[in-house]
């Protein structure tokens, strides 16, 4: 199998550029349909599904690999080797905005400009860090979930998604996270919720937008600017959207900011 088939590639548009898109965990690559054709006409757009979600290669999954972001960032550099991707826009959303920032430094030349939608280098609170949790309280969440995979979905999806005047976009995600397989989400939520990849920001100087939404329980405001603090070549926009999926939410005030900064 090769590694296009492995993550279920779609590649479609037109332009010189790549446009990659990657989605966030309990996700595949259907979270960009409101946002990702917009682009066809100026880039070739890329999406794709992380090993474990959507219609990518369950089988392949190895839990060594991705028991740290870092496979996951591997492959993201595999796949655009494979499609030759050089000089592109890496658009990443919550943990795959740190599988991006790994990518770059890993291959600088796969990327110019990151979309980081919702990034967060630790969620836990560490000192003078606030990453919007307490470490009893993530160690809660992953216990819940590792007892109750469809009750952590039904329950915290909705939290997640935000916007509960519109319960069908909680719906959705909820109907995301169920269909992952219970296995491999338990443990790619331990890899996500339990990384520290603030170090990992350093020396980045790749061109950053940095997508922070108002009232998003998952990466808070002070998480986004700390980002933005720490990548020297970012800009931060405080997106009008709430919750922590604006692609879904809010996918015209998404589309307008990463348009403005391509």
């Amino acid at each position: 199998m090769t590694v296009l088939q492995r993550h279920n590639v779609k590649v479609t548009g037109s332009g010189n550029r790549a446009m990659v898109f990657a989605h966030g965990f309990g996700c595949d690559q259907n979270m960009w349909r409101l946002v990702a054709p917009d682009f066809e006409k100026d880039f070739r757009i890329i999406l794709f599904d992380h090993v474990g979600a959507g219609g990518s290669e369950l089988a392949a999954y190895d839990p060594v690999r991705y028991a740290s972001l870092e496979g996951y960032a591997d492959d993201v550099v595999e796949l655009c080797r494979e499609l030759d991707v050089r000089h592109g826009v890496f658009v990443g959303h919550s943990v795959s905005a740190m599988i991006g920032v790994l990518a770059t430094k890993k291959s600088p030349e796969l990327f110019d400009d990151l979309v980081l939608v919702g990034p967060s280098p630790r969620y836990i609170d560490d000192g003078d860090y606030v990453g919007g949790f307490s470490e009893a309280q993530i160690h809660e969440l992953l216990e819940f979930l590792d007892s109750n995979h469809m009750g952590w979905s039904q329950a915290m999806a909705p939290v997640i998604m935000g916007n509960p005047d519109r319960p069908e976009l909680g719906e959705e995600l909820t109907n995301s996270f169920c269909r992952t397989d219970p296995e491999i989400a338990k443990r790619f939520a331990r890899t996500t919720f339990l990384s520290d990849n603030r170090s990992d920001l350093d020396g980045v100087t790749t061109r950053a937008l940095v997508l922070q939404c108002s009232e998003d329980v998952i990466a808070p405001p002070a998480v986004g600017e700390y980002v933005h603090r720490k990548l020297p070549n970012s800009r931060l926009i405080l997106m009008d959207a709430t919750g922590h999926c604006p692609n879904l939410s809010a996918p015209e005030e998404t589309i307008a900011a990463i348009r403005a900064f391509v």
